[in-house]
């Protein structure tokens, strides 16, 4: 066996957005073309400073690689994490999240011959957002279609033996649970499949710990020019989406639910935070209308002093109450711009079935099967398919 050749790497660092940064960056051997960096409107909230998700800075971000004349797309991001599964108070700020991911995705890709998106979704395989994100993109989850695995079971990225994570997080999830991907789509001039993937298992070789609290994924894709594969992978892998129109309608309807929620969720916040600067007003002026008559009974300084003591108390409430009140009207125009785009997302999905589903009472019909055509066959000489390997 010949000795392991070293790789000269070329590096991107994503990390600036938020206040610390996202974690982003994308290792390469191919030659990085362009890049490009996307922050999420809605990021958690600054004063959770325990979950750290607000001053991270939540994104997604592309570098496009030209890899043996393809090019190729590929995506990194990590959403919000969810840290509580009973009561998910971020479910609305993830949804909107997987949503803005696969628009930046959609709108990005167009002329990509691979897209590869990889990271921390924060998000189980049959969660809303991860449907979502499926659903409208066409992505094929690596570990789901891959010929061989070798890793933890059930291609669990976050193990409950792992010392940097707590067990009562990850319940009713005993053994652990699957957040991070690789997720996959060719075009109509690149096939592309998952040949094998693997992940780490617990602790760094000789060491008593392990890399990180998720396990890293590795996949090995094949690719092969569209032209000298069957006509079914090839429609398979240009398709905007694999998931027909009924379900995408449901699935859009079904995040659009979430939004509302988050939506009613942050009227009450924000309607707190009103509150609290009223209170801090009146706290505030309370001092100077009732110096005028403390002064000439000559009253002790004790008196003075509580007075200045509420003074002080109202001007950090009504800071604090300001500051929060911009907060969440901010997060209130996210939400609203973002389920005006799903309901439009999902009126042209229903106009492109026939109409055959009332918008407002939601009542759906079967929708007609759809109609493909077989690509045009052609005498093209085959080429050999290239390997690419995928680390997330």
């Amino acid at each position: 066996m010949s000795a392991p050749q070293s790789v000269r790497l070329r590096v991107f660092s994503l990390n600036c957005c938020g206040v610390i940064g996202s974690g982003l960056a994308v290792f390469s051997k191919h030659r990085i073309e362009d890049a490009l960096l996307y922050q999420y409107s809605l990021n958690g909230y600054p004063y959770m400073v325990h979950h750290g998700d607000w001053f991270g800075g939540k994104a997604v971000g592309l570098v496009i690689l030209n890899v043996c004349g393809m090019k190729a797309h590929v995506y990194v991001t990590h959403l919000h994490a969810e840290y509580s599964r009973a009561k998910d108070d971020y479910l609305p700020h993830r949804t909107v999240q997987a949503w803005e991911l696969l628009n930046f995705i959609r709108h990005t890709s167009a002329d990509a011959d691979l897209v590869v998106l990889g990271g921390d979704l924060n998000m189980h395989p049959q969660d809303l957002g991860t449907r979502l994100l499926r659903a409208h993109t066409g992505l094929r989850d690596c570990y789901a279609e891959t010929d061989t695995f070798h890793g933890c079971e059930d291609g669990i990225t976050l193990i409950a033996d792992n010392p940097f994570t707590k067990k009562k997080d990850l319940l009713p999830f005993e053994k652990g649970i699957r957040i991070d991907y690789i997720l996959i789509k060719g075009s109509d001039r690149v096939c592309v499949r998952c040949e094998s993937m693997s992940t780490t298992k617990g602790s760094v070789p000789d060491k008593p710990f392990p890399y990180s609290d998720h396990e890293s994924l590795t996949s090995q894709l094949l690719l092969q020019r569209s032209d000298c594969m069957d006509g079914r992978v090839r429609q398979r892998d240009s398709s905007d989406t694999g998931a027909p129109v009924c379900e995408r309608v449901e699935v859009v309807s079904e995040a659009r639910g979430v939004v509302k929620e988050g939506l009613h969720q942050t009227e009450r916040l924000r309607l707190l935070a009103m509150c609290v600067l009223a209170v801090g007003l009146a706290l505030l002026l309370l001092p100077a209308t009732a110096l005028p008559w403390f002064y000439p009974h000559g009253h002790c300084a004790l008196s003075y002093a509580l007075l200045g003591l509420l003074g002080v108390l109202g001007l950090a409430m009504v800071v604090s109450g300001a500051l929060l009140y911009v907060l969440f009207t901010t997060q209130l125009k996210a939400l609203n711009g973002t389920e005006a785009s799903m309901k439009l997302s999902a009126v042209n999905l229903r106009g492109s079935n026939g109409g055959c589903w009332e918008e407002e009472e939601g009542t759906e019909m079967e929708a007609p099967a759809s109609l493909s055509h077989p690509p045009p066959h052609g005498g093209a000489r085959s080429e050999q398919p290239t390997l690419l390997d995928c680390e997330e």
